[in-house]
């Protein structure tokens, strides 16, 4: 009996779900980056401007849906210039599409850049006192869960850009997934591919997804090589591109992490790990437990499937696609139950 690890049906839907705007510190208007991302391919964008978050609704068509959230940042109380200071950054993103208030909202502090300007836009619970952020373990905690209890989908971003190592984030609880790929840093020269931080989470019991994400700031010419658009993404398999139902799939790990090669099919029968690709160079799979399997080609043909050891007393697995170009695609990991 097969059990499809990507669901059986649906479509599938290319996210951005990190981006900037000319609201915070971005250089496009909500607009521009829509028509920016519709013209690579994408049908979802996450709008997630530093501090503030305002809907888009007013962008959804046929093609095209933007999710709301917003990015915190929470540095390192360190007196010293801000590049040499930690700091962690966090992306939340509501998952029902009424689910418009702040939460861990102060009425004074942290907005910057043009955040400032819009910040009269957002809604928050009057009711509540103005959230102090607080860097570590038990401050970030206790952001990502509030947030989450909250109705937000939250997500780590970009330790390498931010100089968070495995002392500064291991302690950190309650995300629903982490950045495999930040594009944006990728392409500034971060090595935020972040296959050990990912298995670092997953080896303490953290059971979290893993997502690509562009973090778009748009200051390059959007011809050159170095615009910051479309270098990760997160593919999404659902039924429609309707508001929730795109959530419920993030909620339910029904997506992949890519910065080029695509997943067509993922699912078990027989003891096996059966998947369908793009054509890419090899095809790996990597387990809790020290064990690993690569499949590719003596001559160096393309490789589009593989059939993969499955060993439930291995623990979890994950499999990363590898094209001719280095790009990689990066499935959640799964684990035996």
């Amino acid at each position: 009996m097969k059990k499809f690890l990507l669901p059986e049906n649906g479509n599938f839907y290319k996210a951005n779900l990190h981006c900037h705007t000319n609201l915070s510190d971005g250089y496009l208007s909500p607009e521009q980056v829509k028509e920016h991302y519709k013209s690579k391919g994408y049908s979802v964008v996450a709008y997630t401007d530093h501090d503030i978050l305002i809907p888009h609704d007013d962008l959804n068509d046929e093609d095209f849906l933007a999710l709301h959230g917003f990015e915190m940042e929470i540095n390192e109380p360190k007196d010293a210039p801000f590049n040499f200071i930690k700091t962690c950054h966090i992306c939340f993103i509501g998952l029902e599409p009424d689910n418009i208030l702040q939460p861990l909202w102060h009425r004074s502090a942290y907005q910057f850049s043009n955040a400032v300007n819009y910040k009269h836009l957002v809604k928050f619970d009057e009711n509540e006192p103005d959230y102090v952020r607080h860097y570590g373990h038990e401050g970030i905690s206790d952001i990502m869960q509030k947030a989450r209890a909250k109705g937000f989908f939250v997500t780590y971003n970009h330790p390498a850009w931010s100089k968070e190592r495995y002392p500064d984030y291991i302690g950190y609880k309650g995300m629903h997934a982490m950045e495999m790929f930040n594009g944006g840093c990728i392409r500034s020269g971060y090595d935020d591919y972040n296959f050990a931080a990912y298995d670092d989470f997953l080896c303490s019991g953290n059971k979290i997804f893993c997502i690509g994400a562009d973090d778009n700031h748009n200051h390059c010419p959007l011809d050159s090589r170095y615009d910051d658009s479309g270098w990760a993404f997160t593919v999404i398999k659902a039924e429609s591109l309707d508001y929730r139902t795109i959530t419920k799939a993030l909620e339910n790990g029904d997506f992949y992490a890519s910065e080029g090669p695509e997943i067509y099919d993922l699912w078990i029968e027989d003891d096996k790990i059966h998947i369908k690709t793009s054509p890419v160079d090899s095809i790996c799979i990597n387990y809790e437990h020290r064990a690993s399997q690569r499949i590719m080609n003596d001559d160096f043909s393309p490789v589009t499937e593989a059939n993969l050891v499955y060993r439930p007393d291995y623990g979890y697995f994950r499999i990363t696609l590898i094209d001719k170009n280095g790009k990689h695609a990066c499935t959640n990991a799964y684990f035996p139950e």
